[in-house]
């Protein structure tokens, strides 16, 4: 992390908002996506707790506690990869940063530069492989939660692949300067699959958050 780096998780919403709006390069939409993703899964929290416990749904309970801890864990996750993002992304630009007066400096750079950029894109590829779980946790509660927060389910969905489609964009930008090809070809793949799964999850959710309207 370099020097003066702000841990957003420790601090109020309002600074993350602010910093996000300045004119610093970071936090970016990497990390918005990654805030954006651990909303979504708070959200499939909030409807597990408004459903175990609960004598009238006492036939999903064990899958509402099981659900309750993979949405914690996607949370927390999501948490950690939106300051990571900064914190890669502030990486970059310090490897930018070295100098290239002489051909071994130049190649040094260069190796640097191609590294945080790898590191850059990874962040918010594993936000992507977050985020539709997200998804995938949206529809369970949607399914199996109470119906009296459906639309909390809905939403969980929504901004899942919301930060799907967010991280996606910042994983392709750093491709477009990557030179390793294998890498590239891999990441491009994953993220296409990855949206494609999230857009039908969250198709789904909302269909079944409707029909308990």
């Amino acid at each position: 992390m370099s020097d003066g780096a702000i841990i957003y998780t420790s601090e109020p919403l309002q600074t993350y908002l602010d910093d996000a709006a300045s004119k610093k390069p970071a936090p970016g939409g990497g990390s918005v996506s990654g805030c954006v993703g651990a909303l979504g899964a708070a959200l499939v929290g909030m409807v597990c707790n408004l459903t175990r416990g609960r004598e009238k749904f006492a036939a999903v309970e064990a899958d509402i506690v099981a659900l309750v801890e993979q949405s914690e864990a996607a949370r927390a996750r999501l948490e950690k990869l939106l300051q990571d993002d900064t914190t890669a992304y502030n990486g970059v630009i310090e490897a930018y940063k070295l100098p290239k007066e002489t051909e071994e400096e130049q190649a040094a750079r260069k190796a640097a530069v191609q590294a945080g950029l790898i590191v850059a894109a990874d962040v918010p590829l594993e936000i992507c492989r977050v985020a539709v779980e997200v998804c995938r946790l949206s529809k369970i509660a949607a399914e199996k939660g109470n119906p009296a927060a459906v639309t909390d389910a809905g939403i969980g969905a929504i901004l899942g692949e919301a930060a799907v489609v967010g991280a996606a964009l910042n994983v392709k930008i750093n491709l477009s300067s990557i030179e390793d090809v294998g890498y590239t070809s891999a990441a491009a793949a994953e993220i296409d699959r990855i949206q494609q799964e999230a857009a039908a999850l969250r198709e789904e959710v909302l269909a079944i958050t409707v029909s308990k309207l």
